[in-house]
């Protein structure tokens, strides 16, 4: 399973259109919502930044943009992985989402929903191989409900 087709290539080019979308909308103009969206915005930004980067820091060696686990790498369930099964997913779409409240920008917001929505198509794509690369991940999957974002999504 080595062509780009075969490790969910196209799952990975349709993620990096949606960053685009999210970045082409926060180059328009935004709203000014207040310091109270700003401040939020802020927050909710940095806490999927700071959850996406937990997730890549426990992935380690076992990091991959493809939706096909890497051959030879072990389960992870370290770190954050421990909250939520795919946080680095998670994290870049509340992180985006926070973006567009900060720039008060309704076009931004719809994209990082677009985002959030199609990282979830993506991660259930991605479960079904995990299941057939790893014995344990039915169970692992069990034991840590949330799939984006620990107690909540």
């Amino acid at each position: 399973m080595h062509g780009f087709t075969a490790r969910g290539g196209w799952w990975v080019v349709g993620q990096f259109c949606l960053f685009g979308a999210v970045l082409a909308a926060l180059v328009t103009s935004g709203e000014d919502w207040g310091a109270w969206a700003r401040v939020l915005g802020a927050a909710v930004a940095a806490a999927g930044a700071v959850q996406a980067a937990w997730g890549l820091a426990a992935l380690g060696e076992s990091l991959t943009p493809f939706p096909a686990p890497r051959p030879g790498t072990a389960m992870v369930e370290r770190g954050v992985y421990r909250l939520v099964r795919h946080p680095i997913y998670g994290g870049l779409g509340i992180g985006a989402a926070g973006l567009g409240l900060f720039d008060g920008n309704p076009l931004a917001l719809w994209a990082a929903a677009a985002l959030v929505l199609y990282l979830w198509a993506k991660s259930g794509h991605e479960e079904r191989r995990l299941v057939s690369h790893f014995p344990d991940y039915a169970a692992y999957r069990t034991r840590v409900p949330r799939r984006l974002v620990p107690w909540l999504l």
